[in-house]
């Protein structure tokens, strides 16, 4: 029995395999060192992993509440509270999801409606615009550009229309690692004052900072607060990126709404591993040293490129530098990256992919997550280029 499908019948015309799919698979075919996709290669904490082999002993093996358990609900309101001196309520304004990418998912479908229009940041990351889209909305595109990618938000305020219904940030930015400073927050404040505009507010890498840069988290500004969905993610956090774990924030007028996507689109996530977070992350120790740990990584791999014939794009947050190539080739982006790929043996994402118009300047991403034996075997390719 087969069924024949229109192919103008898709509700994502244009979309194929994600770009970290396609070139983790070309990294795994070509026995390629992988920078590609965003996950770390050294172990995660062995106490971590001992609290969830302890939880699903102690029989915690069944369905968690809807919205989370609410001991882990009480402990990311008390890391918030730290953190940004804010207080999201345990009960009505903290939602656990399956990772970041579910909780941006259902933000946008509890949201977004047939005809409404949502800013987007490009690049961007690949999930934004297909929720979009699926949801019945339609992006609207303000650039970030190379080298510095800042927004400019006199562009910004052209593209906002009495249709306009939620704008997505993020904040440290994947894939250029650009970050957003208070002026930013300022700006989008400005921007969205006296509307119904809702912010979906990505800071999946909030721990993930550098240089001594404060994370500009939205939750810091009440005026945004007040009209913004955080999303938070275990994963990045804490080296699990395979756990798929995250977290909402919202005010209850917004979570109730959140919610009602949410328990039809996942119901609930890992009961075990919630359980285990609630107790690790009651000690900030567990998270509050990560930019130093990341930073060093960062430094480690751009001081081995130095004197390569890339050209280092600063990055400030996250776990993943750009590099230019400009001075070496002027293949496009995927080209390159997959030549990259095949005839030296590492594996990156052209940065192209992020723009819904493939704007080619001639950087790819590499991520830096990674063993200093990793980094170093990597480095001496790209010097050799």
């Amino acid at each position: 029995m087969s069924y024949s499908f229109n192919n103008t019948e898709t509700k994502l015309p244009g979309v194929a395999t994600s770009i970290f799919a396609v070139m983790s698979q070309l990294a795994n075919e070509t026995k390629a060192i992988n920078l590609s996709q965003g996950f770390p290669d050294f172990d995660i904490s062995s106490e971590l992993i001992d609290l969830v082999y302890k939880n699903m002993k102690n029989g915690f093996n069944q369905y968690a509440p809807m919205q989370g358990i609410l001991p882990l609900r009480e402990a990311i309101s008390k890391k918030i509270f730290d953190a940004h001196k804010i207080t999201y309520h345990p009960v009505n304004e903290i939602t656990v999801t399956a990772g970041g990418t579910q909780a941006l998912y259902s933000a946008i479908a509890a949201f977004v409606r047939e005809g409404d229009e949502v800013i987007v940041f490009e690049p961007a990351y690949d999930s934004y615009v297909p929720a979009i889209r699926l949801n019945g909305g339609i992006p609207k595109y303000a650039t970030m550009k190379a080298p510095d990618y800042h927004i400019n938000w006199d562009e910004v305020q052209k593209l906002v229309t009495h249709k306009t219904r939620m704008v997505i940030i993020n904040t440290p930015h994947n894939p250029t690692g650009s970050v957003l400073g208070p002026h930013d927050m300022k700006a989008l404040e400005k921007l969205t004052k006296g509307s119904d505009i809702i912010i979906l507010s990505d800071e999946v890498y909030e721990h993930l900072i550098f240089d001594t840069i404060t994370h500009e988290s939205v939750c810091r500004y009440p005026k945004l607060a007040e009209r913004s969905l955080v999303v938070g993610s275990f994963g990045k956090t804490f080296h699990a990126t395979g756990w798929k774990m995250g977290y909402c924030l919202a005010p209850e007028q917004l979570m109730t709404e959140f919610r009602k996507s949410h328990q039809f689109i996942v119901f609930t996530c890992n009961t075990p591993i919630q359980y285990a977070l609630a107790d690790f992350i009651a000690d900030k120790n567990n998270y509050i040293h990560l930019n130093a740990f990341y930073q060093k990584k960062r430094d480690f791999f751009v001081e081995r490129i130095q004197n390569s014939r890339f050209k280092i794009v600063p990055c400030h947050g996250t776990y993943f530098q750009l590099l230019d190539y400009s001075a070496i080739s002027e293949e496009k982006e995927v080209d390159f990256a997959i030549r990259l790929t095949k005839q030296y043996k590492l594996a990156s994402i052209p940065v192209s992919v992020f723009y819904h118009n493939l704007i080619d300047s001639k950087v790819l991403r590499f991520c830096f997550a990674k063993k200093e034996e990793t980094l170093e075997k990597a480095t001496e390719i790209l010097c050799k280029i």
